[in-house]
């Protein structure tokens, strides 16, 4: 056989690539991460009791809409990770997106408060839960994001392929959290949401390395 009868072989058994697999199996991970996060507070912590109220309901919607909005940012971003040399088309921007909008909105809602009311506006009752408790359930949905990564796609970028799983994370552990938190200024949110968040990406950014080897 020589090559062009070689080529011609192993072209008659070769199929159609579904580039959109890598996609549907991410989204079915996503859901599974959100609905576990979801699953768990409902379990361990219970859904707040005050959502008759037209106040409560406003500003869970403004915290669900930051985790929301966080988990879809950082996902477009972890689609293009997840493809070899994807780092150098991917932007940050998307991801860092929800964050500025909400850091934003509390700067307004300090500015406009008495100076006198900053302190429980930014720390409320509940931070130390908060704190704990974000990180803690978001352990779960980042097992599930990393071993969909791992197991459907090949990121040459292990530390932020990790990194943004562990964005992706936090924010799905923040979906199930808004349900129970009753601590609802904004400046709250930005501060202890934002930052238990930002603590799930580094430690994926330091998980990365190893769990994504490949």
């Amino acid at each position: 056989m020589n090559t062009d009868e070689l080529i011609a072989a192993l072209s008659r058994s070769v199929e159609p690539i579904d580039r959109q697999l890598i996609n549907r199996r991410m989204t079915i991970a996503l859901a599974i991460a959100v609905v576990v996060a979801i699953g768990i507070v409902h379990i361990a912590l219970g859904v707040r009791t005050d959502l008759r109220a037209p106040r409560a309901i406003i500003f869970m919607s403004l915290k669900l809409a930051f985790a929301i909005g966080t988990v879809g940012g950082a996902s477009y971003y972890l689609a293009r990770l997840m493809r070899p040399g994807g780092e150098r088309r991917a932007s940050v921007v998307s991801a860092a997106l929800p964050f500025a909008a909400t850091l934003l909105l509390a700067a307004v809602s300090l500015g406009g408060a008495p100076k006198s009311h900053w302190d429980k506006m930014v720390m409320g009752d509940e931070w130390l839960e908060c704190l704990i408790s974000i990180p803690v359930i978001a352990i779960v949905p980042f097992a599930v994001v990393i071993w969909t990564v791992k197991n459907n796609a090949a990121p040459t970028s292990l530390v932020r392929g990790g990194a943004i799983s562990g964005l992706i994370a936090g924010g799905a552990s923040a979906v199930g959290y808004a349900l129970h938190c009753t601590d609802d200024s904004l400046p709250f949110v930005a501060l202890w949401y934002g930052g238990t968040i930002a603590i799930c990406t580094i430690v994926g950014g330091l998980l990365g390395p190893r769990l994504l080897r490949w």
